[in-house]
């Protein structure tokens, strides 16, 4: 996944052709097959663990949020097996505040989006990772920790998405984001509909900042 699923309302960054002018480095290798899903692994909140502590580690106190994302941090459902973490800077544009010292602790940059919410993303040195920098309130980091929070305690919706990530992962995908982009449906479909239940609540861990 070289970025969040993006909604169908959003820049389509990663349409065909246009991944390679995103990518820093080389170009992803295309996968012209189906993709690989694993069930939950209890040895993922540990892996979360350890690679946040070296991205604490290298920005001290620039790193003001982070977090765990995306299927991985949601127990019983199904996923890649990567971890995806948030990190929340004060602005993500600004590269030279923390691109050096994440390069030094050996993460690399992979992805450049300054027109998608100034998302950069880097792979890690060793565990496989996907470190999404988002700048502080950034309408993006509520929506990814909304969506996992609503997971995390909606076995329904749970299940709707993991039905229809098995149902999208036996098709065969030229590039592993094109089925993540082909997700977006359902994704904002249960957004949508929690949003609705929930009367625009903020994500649990948004409510518990505002308790403290």
């Amino acid at each position: 996944m070289l970025a969040p699923s993006r909604s169908t309302n959003l820049p389509k960054s990663t349409a065909e052709g246009q991944i390679s002018k995103i990518s820093i480095g080389e170009t992803p290798k295309q996968l012209n097959d189906p993709v690989a899903l694993v069930g939950y692994n209890a040895d993922w909140p540990e892996l979360f663990r350890r690679e946040a502590q070296r991205v604490a580690t290298a920005l001290g106190s620039r790193a003001l949020e982070i977090e765990r994302v995306g299927s991985t941090s949601v127990p019983g459902l199904t996923a890649k097996p990567i971890i995806d973490i948030l990190l929340v800077v004060a602005n993500s544009a600004d590269e030279r505040s923390y691109v050096p010292a994440l390069e030094a602790a050996r993460f690399v940059l992979r992805v450049g989006e300054p027109h998608w919410h100034e998302h950069r993303l880097f792979k890690g040195p060793g565990t496989p990772i996907n470190l999404h920098v988002f700048t502080r309130g950034d309408d993006e980091i509520e929506r990814m920790l909304f969506f996992r929070d609503w997971l995390r305690k909606n076995p329904a919706d749970r299940e709707l998405y993991a039905r229809t990530k098995r149902e999208l992962a036996q098709l065969n995908w030229k590039q592993v984001q094109n089925y993540a982009d082909a997700k977006s449906k359902v994704v904002e479909t249960i957004i949508t509909r929690a949003r609705k239940k929930n009367h625009g609540k903020k994500s649990d861990r948004q409510a518990a900042a505002r308790k403290t």
